[in-house]
């Protein structure tokens, strides 16, 4: 199963713009724990569903209705990033698996990104993802964006914006929206190690350029 994901996540990440280069470009080269800072990504799930069609997950695009799920928690470098900084990654237990569900709401994401990103925190995998859940607990998501049942045209900047509003201390130097053709794809939030807003010019100019975006509405609208 994790090898036919493994094929699957390949052209996944092709769509779904990683943060940075293709390679890490920085003198540590995917040195367990030694990064600069985090980017949270937070993916718009229902055009993930739209995206991904036949071959999307049903725990994520079945009837419940998901609207922003956590798509990772990537460590970063000031240019490039690291990745698959152990292989083979040390083994994921399953009831972490059951226990990240709620925000990440596909088996086969969260094995893959500990093997893409994970392991490269430094931090043994409940660590890794007790610190996911305390990045996503400290966004609020904007109230227009928690369970809109019926498709949004909005442009980056007011995307940006509003998570802006919803989240004092962060600026937008620190966020990210990011696309996939007409739709919504991300919206990438750059923390320190300690998960305060901060500044990320290497990710920011890598935003979507579009005006205006299609989001699709939760599972259940119209």
């Amino acid at each position: 199963m994790r090898r036919l994901w493994l094929g699957f996540a390949g052209s996944l990440f092709g769509l779904w713009l990683t943060a940075g280069g293709a390679t890490a470009q920085d003198a540590r080269q995917n040195e367990p724990g030694k990064f600069d800072f985090y980017v949270l990504a937070l993916s718009w799930s229902p055009s993930y569903c739209e995206q991904a069609g036949e071959r999307a997950p049903p725990q994520q695009c079945g009837a419940r209705p998901f609207s922003f799920v956590v798509h990772g928690l990537w460590p970063q470098y000031e240019k490039g990033f690291p990745e698959f900084c152990q292989n083979p990654a040390p083994r994921l237990d399953r009831n972490i698996v059951s226990s990240m569900l709620d925000l990440m709401p596909a088996p086969r994401l969260i094995f893959h990104e500990w093997d893409k990103h994970g392991v490269c925190s430094g931090l043994p995998a409940r660590g890794y993802f007790e610190t996911i859940r305390k990045a996503r607990a400290g966004v609020k998501i904007p109230p227009a964006f928690l369970e809109p049942k019926a498709a949004l045209t909005v442009s980056p900047d007011e995307v940006e914006e509003a998570f802006i509003a919803a989240n004092p201390g962060m600026n937008r130097a620190g966020i990210a929206v990011t696309c996939g053709g007409t739709r919504l794809s991300e919206v990438r939030i750059c923390l320190s190690r300690d998960l305060q807003f901060r500044e990320c010019p290497e990710i920011d100019k890598r935003a979507c350029k579009r005006e205006k975006l299609n989001m699709p509405p939760v599972r259940g609208g119209a």
